[in-house]
């Protein structure tokens, strides 16, 4: 690290902020460094001003704001993030000194993503922060040489050579098909909620549960249209396009198959 750190070119004093976001629009402008944002509340409902999709935004979450380009969300209840700014040059001399390709001297937006290694280096800068800044500007230097690493083992075409789904991307996928279970699932959708190619997710998401997406997407319509109908007011018609399904009859076909039983059945 302190071999790394003394070829790098001169670095200003990294720091961390801590924003209070109100509930509505939070906008990230462009700015001239990569922003590496941590979510650091308790789980507040968020949709994505980039993709438009809802997404649960938990403690520890992140995004990923290249320099030059706009990040935001809109919240529904009002939040705290830490912040912090790392310049292009310090990514592009950390990835040469890896011996990183051009493709993974930059950066790609990345939205609530996990990693706690990110996490640990951005809360021990902001610790360091809290604290007035007892570490100096090596330590803060040092943080900010660990945190360019990092990013740049993240580069998209590392990203596509994973295996597997990990448990974040499987939770964050069982989430957003509960939360829009009424709207079209399509593949492509579902491979942008989980950072990975369609095939990618096709794959590893039957070998990791044993069932197909389309499978798991219709039996948690089933799941959700049987405890309407035993629990709620509406009409079967009502209930079926609540749950995704294209009409009354195309929710009983499925209900037949999954349960051995119709919503007739229920009644």
């Amino acid at each position: 690290m302190l071999e790394l750190a003394s070829r790098l070119v001169p670095l200003s004093i990294l720091n961390v902020n801590r924003r209070r976001n109100e509930a509505g629009s939070v906008v990230l402008p462009p700015a001239p460094d990569h922003r590496i944002v941590v979510h650091a509340s308790i789980a507040t409902w968020t949709t994505c001003r980039d993709t438009g999709t809802r997404h649960l935004r938990r403690n520890g979450d992140i995004d990923i704001v290249p320099a030059g380009e706009e990040g935001g969300y809109d919240a529904a209840a009002a939040c705290e993030s830490l912040e912090v700014r790392l310049s292009p040059s310090l990514l592009e001399h950390v990835a040469d000194e890896m011996g990183k390709g051009s493709a993974q001297r930059g950066l790609e937006m990345r939205h609530v993503m996990r990693d706690d290694r990110i996490v640990h280096l951005v809360n021990a800068l902001d610790a360091d922060n809290r604290a007035g800044g007892l570490g100096g500007s090596l330590y803060s230097e040092g943080i900010g040489i660990a945190l360019a690493a990092r990013l740049t083992g993240l580069s998209k075409r590392e990203a596509k050579l994973r295996r597997g789904l990990s448990p974040a991307q499987l939770q964050r996928l069982f989430d957003f098909i509960d939360a829009h279970l009424d709207q079209p699932l399509t593949i492509e959708v579902l491979a942008r909620e989980a950072g990975a190619s369609s095939s990618h997710l096709r794959h590893w998401f039957k070998v990791m549960t044993g069932t197909t997406l389309h499978q798991y997407v219709m039996r948690r319509r089933v799941d959700r249209a049987r405890f309407m109908l035993l629990e709620s007011s509406g009409t079967a018609s009502e209930i079926a396009l609540d749950c995704g399904f294209a009409h009354q009859s195309h929710m009983a076909l499925w209900m037949r198959r999954e349960l051995g039983y119709t919503p007739r059945d229920l009644s």
